[in-house]
Protein backbone atom coordinates (compact mmCIF):
# COMPACT_ATOMS: atom_id res chain seq x y z
CA UNK A 1 0.00 0.00 0.00
CA UNK A 2 1.51 3.55 -1.07
CA UNK A 3 1.54 5.76 2.08
CA UNK A 4 -0.39 8.78 1.63
CA UNK A 5 1.71 12.45 1.56
CA UNK A 6 0.47 14.15 4.42
CA UNK A 7 0.82 18.50 5.07
CA UNK A 8 2.34 19.30 8.61
CA UNK A 9 4.20 22.02 10.11
CA UNK A 10 5.96 21.22 13.37
CA UNK A 11 5.72 24.13 16.14
CA UNK A 12 7.50 24.78 19.65
CA UNK A 13 10.70 25.02 20.50
CA UNK A 14 11.85 22.75 23.55
CA UNK A 15 8.88 21.35 23.52
CA UNK A 16 7.19 20.70 20.11
CA UNK A 17 4.33 19.30 18.69
CA UNK A 18 2.93 18.06 14.88
CA UNK A 19 0.34 19.42 13.26
CA UNK A 20 -0.71 17.70 10.43
CA UNK A 21 -3.61 18.40 7.92
CA UNK A 22 -5.48 16.10 5.99
CA UNK A 23 -7.40 15.99 3.14
CA UNK A 24 -11.09 14.21 3.40
CA UNK A 25 -10.54 10.51 3.41
CA UNK A 26 -6.42 10.78 4.48
CA UNK A 27 -5.59 9.28 7.42
CA UNK A 28 -2.10 9.70 9.99
CA UNK A 29 -1.50 6.56 12.57
CA UNK A 30 0.22 7.14 16.11
CA UNK A 31 1.10 6.19 19.27
CA UNK A 32 -2.27 5.96 21.51
CA UNK A 33 -2.09 8.81 23.93
CA UNK A 34 0.35 11.33 21.68
CA UNK A 35 -2.89 13.23 20.56
CA UNK A 36 -2.98 16.82 21.58
CA UNK A 37 -6.08 18.35 19.81
CA UNK A 38 -7.87 17.64 16.50
CA UNK A 39 -10.14 19.68 14.49
CA UNK A 40 -13.83 19.20 13.70
CA UNK A 41 -14.53 16.73 10.96
CA UNK A 42 -11.27 13.93 12.39
CA UNK A 43 -12.37 10.80 14.05
CA UNK A 44 -10.00 8.47 15.52
CA UNK A 45 -10.00 4.66 16.03
CA UNK A 46 -7.63 2.14 18.37
CA UNK A 47 -6.15 -0.91 16.34
CA UNK A 48 -4.71 -3.50 16.85
CA UNK A 49 -1.93 -2.62 14.20
CA UNK A 50 -0.54 -0.03 12.10
CA UNK A 51 -3.15 -0.97 9.05
CA UNK A 52 -0.39 -1.47 6.18
CA UNK A 53 -1.53 -4.93 5.63
CA UNK A 54 -5.82 -4.45 5.47
CA UNK A 55 -6.09 -8.08 4.44
CA UNK A 56 -3.95 -9.51 7.96
CA UNK A 57 -6.46 -11.87 9.83
CA UNK A 58 -6.89 -11.21 13.77
CA UNK A 59 -3.97 -13.89 14.31
CA UNK A 60 -1.07 -11.71 11.90
CA UNK A 61 -2.74 -8.70 14.21
CA UNK A 62 -2.10 -10.10 17.51
CA UNK A 63 1.53 -11.32 16.97
CA UNK A 64 1.96 -7.70 15.33
CA UNK A 65 0.36 -6.38 18.70
CA UNK A 66 3.11 -8.83 20.88
CA UNK A 67 6.13 -7.37 19.11
CA UNK A 68 4.92 -3.94 20.13
CA UNK A 69 4.50 -5.29 23.92
CA UNK A 70 7.63 -6.76 23.84
CA UNK A 71 9.27 -3.29 22.67
CA UNK A 72 7.86 -1.83 25.39
CA UNK A 73 5.26 0.56 23.71
CA UNK A 74 1.57 -0.17 23.65
CA UNK A 75 -0.45 -2.79 22.08
CA UNK A 76 -2.68 -0.39 20.24
CA UNK A 77 -1.98 2.36 17.42
CA UNK A 78 -4.68 5.18 16.84
CA UNK A 79 -5.61 5.90 13.47
CA UNK A 80 -7.24 9.46 12.49
CA UNK A 81 -9.03 9.63 9.86
CA UNK A 82 -10.33 13.20 8.00
CA UNK A 83 -14.58 12.46 7.73
CA UNK A 84 -15.22 16.01 6.62
CA UNK A 85 -15.65 17.04 3.84
CA UNK A 86 -12.74 20.12 3.42
CA UNK A 87 -9.29 19.83 5.08
CA UNK A 88 -9.02 19.55 8.84
CA UNK A 89 -5.88 19.17 11.25
CA UNK A 90 -4.87 16.47 14.34
CA UNK A 91 -1.67 17.54 16.50
CA UNK A 92 0.45 14.84 18.55
CA UNK A 93 3.32 15.97 20.91
CA UNK A 94 6.04 14.68 22.07
CA UNK A 95 6.04 12.64 25.60
CA UNK A 96 8.83 14.19 26.93
CA UNK A 97 10.67 17.60 26.16
CA UNK A 98 12.69 17.41 22.74
CA UNK A 99 12.59 17.53 18.91
CA UNK A 100 10.56 16.46 16.78
CA UNK A 101 11.76 15.01 13.05
CA UNK A 102 10.05 14.57 9.66
CA UNK A 103 11.94 11.91 7.48
CA UNK A 104 11.04 10.57 4.61
CA UNK A 105 10.87 7.08 4.77
CA UNK A 106 11.53 7.24 0.67
CA UNK A 107 15.13 9.17 1.10
CA UNK A 108 16.52 6.46 3.48
CA UNK A 109 15.87 3.48 1.15
CA UNK A 110 12.08 2.88 2.54
CA UNK A 111 13.13 1.60 6.32
CA UNK A 112 14.54 3.17 9.05
CA UNK A 113 16.01 1.53 12.46
CA UNK A 114 14.15 3.81 15.61
CA UNK A 115 15.13 3.41 19.02
CA UNK A 116 11.90 1.75 20.95
CA UNK A 117 10.54 5.06 22.30
CA UNK A 118 10.46 6.85 19.85
CA UNK A 119 8.20 6.87 16.81
CA UNK A 120 5.21 9.49 17.25
CA UNK A 121 3.13 9.65 14.31
CA UNK A 122 3.31 8.77 9.93
CA UNK A 123 0.97 8.28 7.12
CA UNK A 124 -1.33 5.67 6.36
CA UNK A 125 0.36 2.79 5.15
CA UNK A 126 3.74 2.74 7.27
CA UNK A 127 4.58 -0.54 8.58
CA UNK A 128 5.53 -0.38 12.48
CA UNK A 129 7.74 -3.30 13.75
CA UNK A 130 10.23 -4.97 15.71
CA UNK A 131 13.84 -5.07 14.86
CA UNK A 132 15.67 -7.60 16.58
CA UNK A 133 18.95 -6.26 16.82
CA UNK A 134 21.40 -9.74 16.12
CA UNK A 135 24.75 -8.49 17.79
CA UNK A 136 25.48 -10.57 20.68
CA UNK A 137 27.07 -7.58 22.73
CA UNK A 138 23.61 -5.72 22.21
CA UNK A 139 21.91 -8.49 23.46
CA UNK A 140 23.82 -8.64 26.79
CA UNK A 141 25.10 -5.72 27.47
CA UNK A 142 22.34 -3.55 29.23
CA UNK A 143 19.80 -4.56 26.48
CA UNK A 144 20.28 -1.02 24.93
CA UNK A 145 20.14 -1.55 21.36
CA UNK A 146 18.64 -5.15 21.87
CA UNK A 147 15.36 -4.41 20.78
CA UNK A 148 14.66 -1.91 18.35
CA UNK A 149 11.74 -0.52 16.00
CA UNK A 150 12.23 -1.01 12.08
CA UNK A 151 9.85 1.78 10.22
CA UNK A 152 8.89 1.12 6.92
CA UNK A 153 7.58 2.82 3.70
CA UNK A 154 7.36 5.16 1.06
CA UNK A 155 5.48 8.59 3.20
CA UNK A 156 6.62 10.39 6.18
CA UNK A 157 7.55 9.26 9.34
CA UNK A 158 7.77 11.79 12.10
CA UNK A 159 10.33 10.78 15.25
CA UNK A 160 10.88 12.17 18.38
CA UNK A 161 14.01 13.16 20.48
CA UNK A 162 15.17 14.29 23.32
CA UNK A 163 16.65 17.38 23.75
CA UNK A 164 18.21 18.71 20.57
CA UNK A 165 18.64 16.63 17.73
CA UNK A 166 22.19 15.87 15.81
CA UNK A 167 21.70 14.27 12.50
CA UNK A 168 25.30 12.96 10.86
CA UNK A 169 25.95 11.16 8.17
CA UNK A 170 28.58 8.75 8.57
CA UNK A 171 30.74 7.41 5.10
CA UNK A 172 32.15 3.69 5.95
CA UNK A 173 33.18 5.99 9.62
CA UNK A 174 32.92 4.58 12.89
CA UNK A 175 31.07 6.65 16.05
CA UNK A 176 30.67 5.57 19.72
CA UNK A 177 27.80 7.08 21.36
CA UNK A 178 26.27 7.41 24.91
CA UNK A 179 24.03 4.14 25.42
CA UNK A 180 20.66 5.33 25.07
CA UNK A 181 21.28 8.36 22.99
CA UNK A 182 21.14 6.83 20.02
CA UNK A 183 17.25 7.56 17.93
CA UNK A 184 17.67 6.38 14.93
CA UNK A 185 19.76 5.17 11.87
CA UNK A 186 19.48 3.92 8.37
CA UNK A 187 19.37 0.08 7.91
CA UNK A 188 22.88 0.21 6.28
CA UNK A 189 24.70 1.03 9.42
CA UNK A 190 25.71 -1.59 11.83
CA UNK A 191 24.87 -1.49 15.42
CA UNK A 192 26.12 -3.08 18.38
CA UNK A 193 26.87 -2.22 22.10
CA UNK A 194 30.59 -2.32 24.05
CA UNK A 195 32.30 -1.74 26.88
CA UNK A 196 33.38 1.59 27.94
CA UNK A 197 37.02 1.49 28.47
CA UNK A 198 38.78 -0.05 31.33
CA UNK A 199 37.08 -0.82 34.96
CA UNK A 200 38.31 2.60 36.03
CA UNK A 201 36.67 4.63 32.80
CA UNK A 202 33.48 2.09 33.47
CA UNK A 203 33.05 2.79 37.09
CA UNK A 204 34.24 6.05 37.84
CA UNK A 205 33.73 7.85 34.53
CA UNK A 206 30.15 9.48 34.78
CA UNK A 207 30.29 8.16 30.84
CA UNK A 208 28.08 4.85 31.25
CA UNK A 209 29.19 1.21 31.80
CA UNK A 210 28.52 0.97 28.07
CA UNK A 211 28.61 2.99 24.54
CA UNK A 212 26.43 1.94 21.19
CA UNK A 213 28.76 1.54 18.25
CA UNK A 214 27.47 2.83 15.05
CA UNK A 215 29.75 1.84 11.88
CA UNK A 216 29.53 2.46 7.80
CA UNK A 217 27.68 4.52 5.62
CA UNK A 218 24.54 6.25 6.28
CA UNK A 219 22.56 8.95 8.33
CA UNK A 220 22.52 8.34 11.96
CA UNK A 221 20.32 10.81 14.63
CA UNK A 222 21.47 11.27 18.43
CA UNK A 223 19.05 13.06 20.93
CA UNK A 224 21.62 15.38 23.45
CA UNK A 225 18.77 14.31 26.70
CA UNK A 226 17.10 10.87 26.66
CA UNK A 227 14.87 10.35 29.13
CA UNK A 228 16.94 8.44 31.61
CA UNK A 229 19.35 10.96 31.63
CA UNK A 230 16.42 13.56 31.98
CA UNK A 231 14.82 11.41 35.19
CA UNK A 232 18.69 11.32 36.49
CA UNK A 233 19.26 14.92 36.14
CA UNK A 234 15.83 16.26 37.81
CA UNK A 235 16.27 13.67 40.74
CA UNK A 236 16.73 15.10 44.30
CA UNK A 237 19.70 13.27 44.09
CA UNK A 238 20.53 13.19 39.99
CA UNK A 239 23.35 14.76 38.45
CA UNK A 240 25.70 16.99 40.85
CA UNK A 241 25.38 14.13 43.25
CA UNK A 242 26.29 11.35 41.21
CA UNK A 243 29.12 13.73 39.75
CA UNK A 244 30.67 14.21 43.22
CA UNK A 245 30.42 10.95 44.19
CA UNK A 246 32.31 9.62 40.87
CA UNK A 247 35.29 12.09 42.01
CA UNK A 248 35.53 10.95 45.39
CA UNK A 249 35.65 7.34 44.68
CA UNK A 250 37.97 8.13 41.44
CA UNK A 251 40.08 9.89 43.83
CA UNK A 252 40.05 7.00 46.38
CA UNK A 253 40.51 4.66 43.41
CA UNK A 254 43.66 6.32 42.69
CA UNK A 255 45.79 6.53 46.09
Amino acid sequence: MKAHEIDYEIKGNDIQLVEIELDPNETVIAEAGAMLYMHEGIQFETKMGDGSEPEQGFFGKLISAGSRVIMGESLFLTHFTNKGFGKSKVAFSAPYPGTIIPIDLNSVGGRLIVQKDGFLCAAMGTKIAMFFNKKIGSGLFGGEGFILQKISGDGLAFVHAGGTLIEKKLNNETIRVDSGCVVAFEETISFDIERAGNLKSMVFGGEGVFLSTLKGSGKIWIQSMPIRKMITALSPSGGNAKKESSSVLGGLFES
